[in-house]
């Protein structure tokens, strides 16, 4: 039930997935949805937890075996890669926040930030400007992927090429944070 809620979604917007709709996919009356699901509220924190458990996975595996550029590149063209094929489930995760360690949410975030935080490690990005570097990663690969999904690039640059810019620009700036070579001045 959650994956055709998810499907929705995508389909039509997270802001307009309705129990009556997924009801009415899944070829059943509204009040049968209820033994699954505690209502809408539910219904997108599941659709979140699904989501964020398959960005982690989708990011996760792009990672293995890359570091530093190759590793930023991978994860950044495979979260907006997600985040293209999958606008609805993604929108669910936007400002969601998890009930407690365990709840699924949690659980799942952590997967795909670990997935990030292996990215960071090839760039030697110390300690207290790790928590920056993950929320600008986050910032520039959903705001981008978000504002392609809204049609919101306009200009006649090639958006795959401006993808790879914000990746190159983004691995200067990594560079340019992480810590110097042994002998090497600050």
């Amino acid at each position: 039930m959650v994956a055709a809620g998810a499907a929705l979604a995508d389909e039509g917007g997270l802001a307009n997935l309705t129990m009556g709709l997924l009801a009415e996919r899944l070829g059943v009356r509204t009040p049968s949805l209820y033994k699954h699901v505690g209502g809408q509220k539910d219904l997108n924190r599941r659709i979140a937890a699904l989501a964020l458990n398959e960005a982690a996975e989708a990011v996760g595996g792009a990672v293995q075996g890359y570091a530093g550029r190759d590793a930023l590149a991978a994860a950044a063209r495979a979260f907006r890669a997600f985040i293209l094929e999958h606008p609805g489930r993604y929108a669910a995760t936007v400002g969601v926040e998890p009930d407690g360690p365990d709840d699924p949410l949690s659980t799942a975030g952590q997967r795909l930030l670990g997935a990030f935080t292996a990215v960071l490690r090839g760039y030697e990005i110390q300690e207290p400007d790790v928590d920056h570097a993950l929320r600008t990663l986050r910032s520039l690969c959903h705001g981008f992927a978000t504002l392609q999904v809204a049609n919101g690039f306009q200009m006649s640059a090639d958006i795959d090429e401006s993808f790879e810019w914000l990746i190159a620009f983004t691995d200067r700036g990594l560079r340019a944070l992480s810590r110097p070579s042994a002998g090497e001045a600050p």
